[in-house]
C-alpha cells in the first residue's frame, strides 16, 4: 500500500522547444487525499544536454500526521532523450514507523538489467509472478512522466508506456481530453495546460484481489494536467487527480523555479 500511494504521488513528471543550456529546476506540490492535505512533495530536475537527474522527496505533513508519519525519496538518472527520457538507474527509499524499505533498479535500452528490494518480499501468496518478459519495454515511475520537447498540445497525451518499480510491473496509456487554463492564484502556475486521461493496467508483482489494484484498474478517471516548465524544454504535471479506496488523491503544483 505504501509503495502504491508513493507511485501515485510519483506520477510527477517534470515546455516547448528544447533549451541548449544546462537546466536546473524545482517543482513543489501539495498532496491531498479525501479533502485533507497529507503530504508535501518536491521534485528537482537537472539536465546537462546529455544526461538528466530527477530527485523527488515526499514528507507526510498537515492532517496526514494524525494517521501516519514517514518520508520517501526517489532518484532517477539516465539519458536526456526526447520525447521520452531513457532511465538507467532508479532508487527509492521509504521510512515509516521506524522501518526502512528500499528499491534499486538498473535499466539499459528500456530493459531491466538488475533490481534489488530490501527487505525482500517473502509473502508471495496470491502475488502475480514477475516474468522475464515483463522486464522489457519499461522505464521507472518518475522518469516515465517527464516529457521533453514537443509542444503543449494534444500530442502530449498520445503516449503508452510500461513501468517497473522493482516491485510491480504495470502499463499506462494516456489520451487527450482537452485544452484548459490554470487560473488559480494559489497555485504555482497560471496559463494554458493540457488535460490527459490515464488508464492503469496491472501486469505483475501485485497481489490478486488487491483492493487498490482493482480500484485503479477499473478507474476511467485518472486525470493529469500538464504545464510548461518555462522555456526549459520540459513539461511538468500541474495537477493530478486519481481515485483511491480512501478518497480522491489530488496533487497540485504550488511553486516552480527554473
Amino acid at each position: 500500500m505504501r509503495l502504491r500511494i508513493l507511485s501515485l504521488v510519483a506520477f510527477l513528471g517534470l515546455t516547448a522547444g528544447v533549451a541548449a543550456a544546462d537546466i536546473s529546476a524545482e517543482a513543489e506540490y501539495v498532496v491531498n487525499v479525501g479533502g485533507l492535505n497529507v503530504a508535501g512533495v518536491s521534485v528537482t530536475l537537472t539536465d546537462d544536454g546529455d544526461n538528466y537527474a530527477l530527485k523527488l522527496k515526499a514528507d507526510v505533513t498537515g492532517m496526514g500526521t494524525m494517521i501516519a508519519s514517514g518520508s520517501a525519496s526517489i532518484n532517477s538518472t539516465g539519458r536526456a532523450t526526447s520525447p521520452a527520457l531513457s532511465a538507467e538507474k532508479f532508487g527509492l527509499i521509504t521510512k515509516a514507523n521506524g522501518e526502512t524499505f528500499s528499491v534499486s533498479v538498473g535499466y539499459a535500452g528500456g530493459a531491466v538489467t538488475s533490481f534489488i528490494v530490501d527487505p525482500p518480499i517473502v509473502d508471495n501468496y496470491g502475488r502475480i509472478p514477475i516474468e522475464r518478459s515483463h522486464l522489457t519495454g519499461v522505464g521507472d515511475i518518475l522518469a516515465s512522466f517527464v516529457f521533453k520537447g514537443g509542444a503543449l498540445d494534444a500530442s502530449l497525451c498520445k503516449r503508452k508506456f510500461g513501468i517497473f518499480t522493482g516491485v510491480e510491473r504495470f502499463n499506462m496509456a494516456m489520451s487527450f481530453i482537452s485544452e484548459d487554463q490554470a487560473t488559480s492564484a494559489r497555485t504555482g502556475y497560471q496559463g494554458p495546460v493540457i488535460l490527459c486521461n490515464m488508464r492503469y493496467t496491472p501486469v505483475s508483482g501485485h497481489y490478486e484481489g488487491s483492493e487498490m489494484t482493482d480500484y485503479l484498474a477499473a478507474a476511467d478517471r485518472i486525470l493529469i494536467w500538464y504545464a510548461p516548465l518555462g522555456d526549459t524544454g520540459y513539461f511538468i504535471p500541474y495537477r493530478l487527480l486519481a481515485p483511491t479506496a480512501i478518497g480522491d488523491l489530488s496533487m497540485v503544483l504550488t511553486g516552480m523555479t527554473y
